[in-house]
C-alpha cells in the first residue's frame, strides 16, 4: 500500500494495551497484518483507558473525548478512513487521522498515535504505520508455536556432547 510519496505503509493490528513492567507505564501494542513483527507505543494512562474501555465493549454514561470526536465527524457526513502512524523523531512518533467524505477530498490531520488508535478502535478503521516506523522502532516476536517447535528440534537432535 502506498502513502504520500513513496512511503510503504503496513497494515497493522491492535494487539491491544498493556502495563510495562517494571515502570508500570501503559504501552499500546500494533502488530504487522501480515508478519511478525510488533510496534509497541508508550502511551499515557487516559488514553490506554480510552482504548481498554472501548475494546472491552465497556461504554460509559457520558461521551468521551475520543467519542465526541467520532460523533462530530459522524454528524458533519464525513468519516475517518484510517489512520497512519506516520513518523518517530527523537523517541517520539507522530501519526496521522485521514478523513473523507463525499464532498471533499482526504483531509490529513496531525495527531498523537494514542488519540488516532483511540478513535481507530471506535470507528474500525484501518491502522498502517510507514515501513520506515516499524524498520526503526519494531520488534520481531515469534510465535508461540515457533519457539515450541524450535524447541522440540533441539530436543530431538541434541547430543550429550553438546553440553560439554
Amino acid at each position: 500500500m502506498g502513502g504520500k510519496g513513496n512511503k510503504k505503509l503496513i497494515k497493522m493490528g491492535l494487539e491491544g494495551v498493556r502495563i510495562e513492567l517494571p515502570s508500570q507505564k501503559p504501552i499500546l501494542l500494533l502488530k504487522e497484518e501480515n508478519g511478525n513483527r510488533y510496534l509497541p507505543i508508550w502511551i499515557g494512562p487516559f488514553e490506554a483507558s480510552a482504548i481498554a474501555l472501548e475494546m472491552s465493549h465497556i461504554k460509559t454514561p457520558r461521551p468521551m473525548t475520543h467519542d465526541l470526536i467520532v460523533n462530530i465527524i459522524k454528524n458533519l457526513g464525513i468519516k475517518i478512513d484510517n489512520i497512519e502512524i506516520s513518523d518517530i523523531k527523537e523517541n517520539t512518533f507522530y501519526a496521522v487521522i485521514t478523513i473523507i467524505g463525499k464532498n471533499i477530498k482526504k483531509i490529513r490531520i496531525d495527531s498523537r498515535p494514542s488519540d488516532a488508535i483511540a478513535t481507530a478502535v471506535r470507528t474500525k478503521c484501518d491502522i498502517f504505520a510507514a515501513e520506515h516506523v516499524l524498520d526503526s522502532s519494531g520488534l520481531v516476536i515469534q510465535s508461540i508455536d515457533e519457539e515450541v517447535d524450535k524447541f522440540k528440534d533441539f530436543l530431538e537432535h541434541v547430543r550429550p556432547e553438546d553440553f560439554k
